[in-house]
Order: structure tokens, then C-alpha cells, then sequence
């Protein structure tokens, strides 16, 4: 099986410090930067908006996954798409018109991405899987870095991967929230296409070390499953 793509999230960042956050990932290695946009109504929390985002695309190469917590995401699709973002991904429980939206986006030559918490369920969002990029499964209530793993949310990546070989379909299933060297291996054992990470990230000392560390325990989990 092939390594996860990694994706650190600069919500756990010091937003003091975004470009030392960027060239961290970076010399990581890690080809994904993760970001989370947050309107204080979808979740608590306030982070950024497209000018950050515009911002650092001027500045780097990576494949930018643009995270929108936000309510009527379709009000501002235009001005994260524009930014420069790679991917946009938004919550199926903030918009009611969620085809139309993943249609607008993937006309615009980017990925399209649809999220889930952890209380809403697969049903939720199979009519559009033919349609998207990637499943983002929030392994965690969304809105704070640093919450632990919920475990249950696991099994939604063995069903999504299920509909996604039974149907020849093609998208990616990420997933977020409470990913570290302490649980990436029961993790692997579910078998998530990226892994988007933090806190752990964040926190650690020399971060290519740390990506390293997790994917020489992720190969070995896989290994001994199989």
C-alpha cells in the first residue's frame, strides 16, 4: 500500500510566524498545507480568510487543501477558489444546495472536497460521491487543534473505502483530527488516503524526523495487519 499524503494544518501554527509554519512543512517534505477557514458560526472559532490564503500561494509551490468551516459556504466559494487554493472543501451540514456547490467549484479547475463530523453519517453524503475529489472524515468535533482521536469516526473511512471499490470510484478519503505518533497506528489499520495533522506536527522538535517516525509506523501497522 502505497505512504498516506501528509497535510499539516497551519491552525495549529503561531500565526506570528506563518512564513517559518510554511517553510516547516516544506523542509518536511510534506506536499499538502492544510488550511482551515473558520467564520466563529459553523464552529467557534475565527482564523483567516482568502487573503491569507492568497498570500502564502504567491510564496509557495504546495498543494494548498482549503478546509471552509463555515456557514453558506456558496457565498464565499468565488474568493477561495480565486485565492489560489488547489482544493476547497466544505461541510455537507453547512449547505443545502451541496451539488450545486461541488459543481462550481470543480468548473473552476480544482478539486472539489466534501466533509463530514463525526454525528453525520456516510448516507449523507453517498449521492454526491460520484461527483467529488476527496471525503474529509472529522475525527474530532471541528473547531480546535489538539482534541483526541474519537474512534468511532474510523469506521467511516472502512465504509467510504467499501462504496469507493464496489463503485469504481476515485476519491481520496482524508481525514483530521487527533492524529499522532500514539494513534497513527490504529489508524493505518483503516488505510486513509491523507492524514491531516496539527498539533503533533507543530509540536514536534525536528518535524522531518516526526513525518518520518509516523510513516515508519504507519508501513509497519500495514505490514503486520497484512
Amino acid at each position: 500500500m502505497k505512504e498516506p499524503i501528509i497535510a499539516p494544518s497551519i491552525l495549529s501554527a503561531d500565526f506570528y510566524d506563518i512564513r517559518a509554519a510554511i517553510q516547516d512543512i516544506e523542509s518536511s517534505e510534506c506536499p499538502w498545507l492544510h488550511l482551515d477557514i473558520m467564520d466563529g458560526r459553523f464552529v467557534p472559532p475565527i482564523t483567516f480568510g482568502n487573503k491569507m490564503v492568497a498570500d502564502i500561494r504567491k510564496h509557495t509551490s504546495l498543494f494548498m487543501d482549503v478546509h471552509l468551516m463555515i456557514v453558506e459556504p456558496e457565498r464565499h466559494i468565488h474568493t477561495f477558489i480565486e485565492s489560489g487554493a488547489d482544493a476547497v472543501t466544505f461541510h455537507v451540514e453547512a449547505c443545502i444546495h451541496a451539488h450545486r456547490l461541488v459543481q462550481t467549484i470543480r468548473h473552476a479547475g480544482i478539486k472539489a472536497g466534501i466533509s463530514v463530523v463525526p454525528s453525520t453519517p456516510v448516507s449523507a453524503i453517498v449521492p454526491l460521491l460520484e461527483s467529488i475529489d476527496q471525503v474529509l472524515v472529522m475525527t474530532v468535533n471541528p473547531g480546535y487543534g489538539g482534541q483526541k482521536l474519537l474512534p468511532f469516526c474510523l469506521a467511516k473511512v472502512d465504509e467510504l473505502r467499501e462504496i469507493r471499490e464496489k463503485n469504481g470510484m476515485n476519491f481520496s478519503i482524508a481525514i483530521d483530527g487527533g492524529i499522532n505518533l500514539a494513534t497513527i497506528q490504529q489508524i493505518a489499520l483503516h488505510k486513509p488516503d491523507v492524514l491531516i495533522m496539527g498539533s503533533a506536527f507543530f509540536n514536534a522538535q525536528d518535524k522531518k524526523v516526526f513525518i518520518s517516525d509516523v510513516l515508519n509506523v504507519w508501513e509497519h501497522a500495514v505490514e503486520n495487519f497484512e
